[in-house]
C-alpha cells in the first residue's frame, strides 16, 4: 500500500480530532481584597446571560488557541497543537493555520497546515510537495457525513458525526456550558494581555447536563443539539475558565475536558468581534476529495487479505 497514502489519512484524521475536540495569553487575577468586589449569584449569571447574547450576535472573532491533547493515537500521539486565524458561527466557519502536535507525527508533513471549514465540510492545504500524489491538487477536502456513510462502521460513524456536531459550537455556547454548572462564580478582576476584564470559572459533566431539563440561555432544539456533539466526542465533563471584557465580550477562554483518552485543555483568545469572516472554499479544480484516499486504503487492505 502506499505509504504517502496511508501518512495523508493519518495527518487529515489527525486534524479532524484536534479541531473537533476544537495560545495561551497570560491572564493575571487581581488579589481579592478591599478594591476587588466579588460578584454574586444573581450578578454572574445576569452578566454571562449578556454576555452570551452578544457573543451570539457577533458571529465571528478572529481566534488565537493552543490545545493539547493527550498521549493517544485517536489524537495523532498528542501535544501542543497551535491554531489562529478567524472563525465565524451561524453558520459555522473557519478559516485556521495549525501547526504542531500530531503534524510533528507525521512523517513528512509540513510544519504548519492551512484549514478552511465551510459548509460542513473541511480543505487542507497539504502543500506542492503533497499535490504530486493528488493529480497535482494541493487542497484535500474532506466531508464528515460521507466518509461516515462511505466507512460502514457504526462506531467510526457515530464518531465522525460526533465530531462534526461538536465543530458546530462557538464562544457563545462555551458560555451556555459555563451557565449550566451549578459551581459557577466570580473569580475576580484581571488583565489578559493588557485588557482589563471580570474572570469566572465553573466545571459540570455530562451526566450533570443531561440531568438538567433546561438553559438558561439556549433553546430546546440548540440544546438538544449541543449535548448530541459533546455525547459523540466521548467527553464526560468540563472546567471553563472565562475572561469578559467591559464590552461584556469573551477575549479569553480555557477549557478541560476529560474524554476516555485522556484530558484535553484548549486555551483561546478571541479579538476582533464581528470582523466579517470572508471564508471561501479553494476552487474544485485545486481540491481532491479525502474519500478517494480512503478509497484506495480500502482497496490496499483488501490487496493484503484483510
Amino acid at each position: 500500500m502506499n505509504k504517502s497514502i496511508r501518512r495523508r489519512a493519518g495527518l487529515s484524521l489527525t486534524a479532524v480530532a484536534v479541531i473537533a475536540a476544537v495560545s495561551a495569553c497570560g491572564g493575571e487575577d487581581a488579589k481579592n481584597g478591599a478594591e476587588t468586589k466579588l460578584q454574586s449569584g444573581a450578578e454572574v449569571t445576569k452578566v454571562l446571560k449578556a454576555a452570551y447574547q452578544k457573543t451570539e450576535e457577533a458571529k465571528s472573532a478572529k481566534v488565537e488557541m493552543v490545545a493539547t491533547m493527550p498521549d493517544s493515537a485517536a489524537f495523532g500521539g498528542g501535544g501542543e497543537m497551535k491554531l489562529s486565524g478567524v472563525m465565524g458561527w451561524d453558520p459555522m466557519m473557519m478559516d485556521m493555520t495549525m501547526s504542531g502536535g500530531g503534524l510533528k507525527m507525521t512523517p513528512g508533513a509540513p510544519e504548519q497546515v492551512r484549514m478552511v471549514w465551510l459548509d460542513n465540510a473541511m480543505y487542507m492545504d497539504t502543500g506542492a510537495a503533497a499535490a504530486k500524489e493528488m493529480d497535482g491538487k494541493r487542497w484535500l477536502k474532506i466531508d464528515l457525513k460521507s466518509l461516515a456513510e462511505q466507512s460502514g462502521s457504526a462506531a467510526l460513524q457515530k464518531q465522525l458525526t460526533g465530531s462534526l456536531d461538536s465543530m458546530d459550537q462557538s464562544p457563545a455556547e462555551q458560555i451556555a456550558m459555563l451557565l449550566e454548572s451549578k459551581s459557577i462564580k466570580h473569580v475576580g478582576a484581571a488583565k489578559v494581555d493588557g485588557v482589563d476584564t471580570q474572570h469566572y470559572k465553573g466545571t459540570i459533566s455530562l451526566e450533570e447536563m443531561l440531568e438538567k431539563n433546561d438553559s438558561l440561555v439556549l433553546g430546546e432544539k440548540e440544546r438538544a443539539q449541543l449535548l448530541k456533539g459533546l455525547k459523540g466526542t466521548g467527553i464526560s465533563s468540563y472546567s471553563t475558565q472565562l475572561w469578559v471584557n467591559k464590552d461584556g465580550l469573551p477575549v479569553k477562554t480555557d477549557l478541560s475536558m476529560k474524554t476516555p483518552e485522556g484530558v484535553i485543555t484548549m486555551v483561546t483568545n478571541y479579538s476582533d468581534y464581528g470582523a466579517k469572516a470572508s471564508v471561501k472554499a479553494p476552487p474544485a479544480a485545486e481540491t481532491f476529495d479525502f474519500g478517494r484516499i480512503m478509497e484506495k486504503l480500502g482497496e490496499g487492505m483488501k490487496g493484503l487479505g484483510v
